[in-house]
């Protein structure tokens, strides 16, 4: 299971290096099913990264603790806030990424 990760990344870089010696302006559209796997891939990897990051800036940046509320107290106001804050950072990174 752990070879579908690396065959993914390989398959979108080998085709990311072919599309590279080709003349022509760069683009994010695929030309290949392989490569279009990459990008998802990337895209997915990228996005949640940045959720996380967002999640986590948001919560250094407020007073109290916002994980500690959700996971030990158990306060669904706190959790509410946490998921509109994950899903706003999801949005912007959406709109990032479509251009």
């Amino acid at each position: 299971m752990k070879a579908l990760p690396l065959l993914v990344l390989s398959s979108f870089a080998s085709a990311t290096v072919v599309r590279a010696a080709e003349p022509g302006p760069a683009s994010w559209h695929a030309s290949s099913l392989g490569e279009a796997i990459g990008l998802v891939a990337l895209f997915t990897l990228v996005g949640v990264a940045l959720a996380v990051a967002g999640y986590k800036l948001f919560d250094a940046a407020t007073p109290g603790d916002l994980h500690k509320e959700i996971i030990e107290n158990r306060n669904v106001a706190a959790a509410i806030v946490g998921a509109a804050i994950i899903v706003g950072v999801c949005i912007i990174v959406a709109a990032a990424i479509v251009g």
